[in-house]
């Protein structure tokens, strides 16, 4: 059985100020960090990250962004390359599904930042995720895995194995609802691990980390993470408050 590392991200979306976001990770610090067995990550927004990043020098939080451009630099006003994130941030969230809602962000987009991302060492956290009218037609399992082949397109196995990859019902976030911790394992399990499974193989797919998203909190994180296939969760929300977020790094490490 292939042990995996479980890696909880707190997408802090457009919240907190850089002060704010440095007496948050203050505040955090001995709160998780008695729990090394997992991978804790905060995702604050750009103007945040080298405020966060110097609070977090030597301490074992990752720092994220939440987002880049695919390209090195050039005439895209208001974008940030994975080059200029390189020693503020050692993981980037892409194609959010609030990224590609509002931002119109493609597959093919996504395909291209997780390129630049691992070109630069970091770390990709690949959204995918099905909206309401979708799940009621029946066709989670083909949209989802259709995601997760058109972002991996192009990729070698070894790449594939460092990505993480964040399956998030888009009907589940930020609307109190959650799908049950069975229905998310089995989307995480048959649907994006098989999805992997089917590119690279089953030792590539039983590598990778798959996250759940999607109104994840302190009180449901613990039936969450007794799921066999999920492997932690990208929190929206419950990752604002210090005492919740670490109460889920906590719930989390009691869990694995």
């Amino acid at each position: 059985m292939v042990t995996r590392k479980p890696i909880l991200a707190g997408n802090w979306k457009m919240n907190k100020t850089p002060a704010e976001a440095v007496e948050f990770v203050r505040a955090l610090r001995p709160k998780v960090t008695p729990y090394p067995q997992v991978e804790t990550v905060v995702c604050p927004p750009f103007v945040a990250l080298p405020a966060v990043a110097d609070a977090l020098r030597g301490v074992k939080i990752g720092v994220g962004a939440q987002n880049m451009h695919w390209a090195e630099n050039g005439a895209y006003t208001g974008e940030v390359s994975a080059a200029m994130l390189a020693g503020l941030a050692g993981y980037v969230i892409i194609g959010h599904s609030e990224r590609r809602q509002f931002f119109a962000e493609t597959d093919e987009g996504v395909n291209k930042k997780l390129k630049a991302v691992l070109a630069h060492g970091l770390v990709p956290i690949v959204c995918v995720g099905e909206d309401l009218a979708q799940n009621e037609a029946g066709v989670t399992d083909s949209f989802v895995s259709g995601q997760v082949r058109a972002a991996l397109a192009g990729l070698s196995a070894s790449q594939a194995t460092g990505v993480v990859i964040a399956y998030e019902p888009i009907w589940a976030i930020g609307t109190g609802k959650t799908a049950t911790s069975e229905v998310a394992n089995r989307v995480c399990g048959l649907v994006v691990r098989g999805a992997v499974a089917g590119l690279y193989g089953e030792q590539v797919a039983q590598t990778i980390r798959i996250q759940y998203g999607g109104s994840a909190n302190e009180k449901n994180i613990g039936e969450l993470m007794a799921m066999p296939d999920i492997d932690g969760a990208l929190i929206g929300g419950a990752s604002l408050k210090v005492d919740a977020f670490a109460e889920m790094v906590r719930i989390t490490a009691e869990q694995r």
